[in-house]
């Protein structure tokens, strides 16, 4: 078990079975729009729900809607589809990288309590598909409000670089 200081402020992580279970931020505010739901899970997200996200192009539509909708501050843009009632497969944009990444742990809980919020999703758990592996998102819903956020799933590297 540990305990760490990260941008959006403390989190406690603890070693399981079959992986890493990470306590996020409670979520106490979410936007529900025509086309997106957009939510600060400690970084900004926007969700779309899309029929197929194999057919998305994550980078193009990810950065127009990054600069686009939100302007130079962005956000991170996932486009999600659904698999079952409590999983679906999520592709995620992400600001700074500026392309899309394998896996993103706080638009995985954006997508998990977007899904959450418009009825799409009958549990307080949710799996998500991403390219880099399964997670899962743990919580309590209290009203458009959540707490006690739990992202669970596996770690293993997948780049190593050299500062020179």
């Amino acid at each position: 078990e540990t305990v760490f200081e990260a941008v959006d402020g403390i989190h406690q992580a603890q070693i399981i079975e079959g992986g890493v279970s990470l306590k996020m931020t409670d979520v106490d505010h979410i936007i529900k729009k025509q086309d997106h739901t957009f939510l600060n899970t400690g970084s900004p997200h926007h969700v779309a729900v899309v029929h197929d996200t194999a057919l998305v192009d994550v980078k193009t539509q990810g950065a127009k809607l990054r600069y686009g909708l939100y302007g130079e501050a962005g956000s991170n843009i996932n486009f999600v589809s659904p698999v079952s009632k409590n999983t679906f497969k999520i592709r995620t944009y992400e600001r700074g990288v500026e392309n899309e990444t394998l896996s993103c742990g706080t638009g995985a809980v954006a997508a998990a309590l977007a899904m959450h919020a418009l009825g799409e999703v009958d549990e307080n758990q949710v799996a998500l598909e991403t390219m880099g592996g399964l997670l899962k998102v743990n919580f309590i819903a209290h009203q458009e409000a959540y707490s006690e956020i739990y992202l669970i799933g596996p770690t293993e590297q997948v780049y190593k670089g050299q500062w020179i």
